[in-house]
């Protein structure tokens, strides 16, 4: 059975994920995340369900190397510690034209050419962002959406998708299956929004289904959607 790509991510009310650049690169995140011990703990225990993890170059650098030296930062609370476990742990795939190593049991899948199995390493590259914007372009990220819907095919359970340009490709390409969305009470009014602007309208509304809801503390809710 085929896995599911789930595109998980914090949302402002008007469905913007960053009100600039670079703000989810600490433990407390941008101000008008409202996170919790509630929520961290929430965070947790779906991260550790699922099966692997996909990320672009951006998130992936956001995440690399805080979550790998908050396992043992004991100035970090319990939760952020176990997070650091899960996430270092986890089998991860990056998406990257230019990186060509990546540690934490981390492969990387990139331009023409490169394996799904590829680039598995301890040290770190530079270079542009998996898909758009100085990466990929035309058959480069022809060839890794191609990767990545191998990837699913052969992965059984959910597969955490992180990173707008990512979540857009698979979007565009019919593969992103379900919506993960925990949404904070602010209205940003500008920023990076949940989906990049597609190259080509969708020919109709995109459907969803929920299939999950929850709230918790200090006005978060949680919506879990299936692309139909």
């Amino acid at each position: 059975m085929a896995g599911r790509f789930v595109y998980w991510m914090n949302v402002s009310l008007d469905l913007f994920i960053d009100s600039k650049p670079g703000e989810h690169n600490d433990l407390e995140g941008p101000g008008w995340v409202r996170l919790s011990e509630q929520l961290h703990l929430e965070f947790n225990a779906r991260a550790r369900r699922l099966s692997m993890m996909v990320e672009g170059r951006i998130v992936y650098e956001m995440m690399d190397p805080f979550w790998p030296d908050a396992r043992t930062d004991e100035s970090l609370p319990a939760y952020a510690r176990e997070f650091g476990e899960i996430w270092t742990d986890m089998p991860k795939v990056l998406v990257s034209r230019t990186r060509t190593t990546a540690g934490h049991n981390t492969r990387i899948i990139g331009g023409v050419g490169s394996g799904v199995g590829s680039g598995v390493g301890d040290g770190s590259g530079a270079g542009g962002d998996g898909l758009s914007g100085g990466g990929f372009s035309g058959d480069g990220a022809d060839n890794a959406i191609a990767q990545l819907a191998e990837l699913r095919q052969r992965t059984e359970g959910d597969i955490g998708i992180g990173g707008a340009t990512l979540a857009t490709q698979l979007l565009r390409a019919n593969l992103l299956d379900e919506l993960l969305l925990f949404t904070h009470p602010v209205v940003l009014g500008a920023g990076r929004p949940l989906f990049d602007t597609l190259d080509q309208p969708l020919a109709k509304p995109l459907q969803l289904d929920l299939l999950e809801q929850g709230n918790f503390d200090r006005g978060v809710t949680m919506h879990r959607y299936a692309i139909s």
